[in-house]
């Protein structure tokens, strides 16, 4: 006989993956629980929160830590870059071949042990930038 709450977990995690990926924007743990919630109404923000860490520790997906906003999650495990809105915040996949560190790139850099790193994109998505280029009505413009 299985036990009910390990099952309800791994229906859970399955249901959070499934939602992950579908979607393409690295929502928040926040974001992806109110997707989820639709389909499992009775699931917390902290069980979400646990199994996106669960899962991103298993490599299953990754959890991005992008300046400037909590953590988001990404179902594309192929390494890739990501570009930041300052604005809003949204974050995209970046078109461009991942960093290639060279073999010989130092392992231990001003006293530093490396293990690993990160390139941030940042800039001003298409609708920040649209809503800039329309001025409102009796507002100064920002620029």
């Amino acid at each position: 006989m299985s036990h009910p709450k390990s099952h309800r977990n791994t229906l859970q995690r399955q249901v959070i993956l499934e939602e992950l990926r579908k979607l393409k924007n690295h929502p928040t743990a926040s974001a992806l629980h109110v997707l989820v919630q639709k389909r499992l109404p009775k699931i917390s923000l902290g069980t979400i929160y646990r199994n996106l860490e669960y899962l991103s520790q298993i490599g299953a997906i990754q959890k991005l830590s992008i300046s400037g906003g909590e953590a988001r999650f990404d179902a594309v495990i192929e390494p890739h870059q990501h570009v930041r809105c300052i604005n809003c915040g949204r974050v995209d996949d970046a078109d461009c071949p991942p960093l290639i560190i060279p073999q010989d790139y130092p392992q231990d850099m001003r006293g530093y042990q490396i293990l690993g790193h990160r390139l941030e994109f940042f800039g001003i998505c298409p609708e920040c930038r649209q809503s800039a280029a329309e001025p409102d009505e009796g507002a100064d413009s920002p620029l």
